[in-house]
């Protein structure tokens, strides 16, 4: 079995209004779409995510452990 199957990585720029743009092979597997909102995660010490929308309930009870 392949260890990295499902792993990808990519490189984007930072434009000059701080704006990235989100490869298309990314935006496909994650489903992301114009208009969607996306939640960035932070760590000074970690860096930074951006997770996919389907794990945004989980995330936001696991932060603040409460529901919607």
């Amino acid at each position: 079995m392949d260890k990295h199957k499902g792993k990808y990585i990519w490189s984007v720029i930072v434009g000059e209004k701080g704006q990235i743009v989100i490869p298309k092979q990314a935006r496909d597997i994650f489903d992301i779409k114009p208009g969607d909102s996306l939640i960035i995660l932070a760590d000074e010490n970690r860096g930074i995510a951006i997770p996919p929308k389907s794990e945004f309930d989980v995330i936001y009870k696991k932060i603040l452990g409460e529901d919607k």
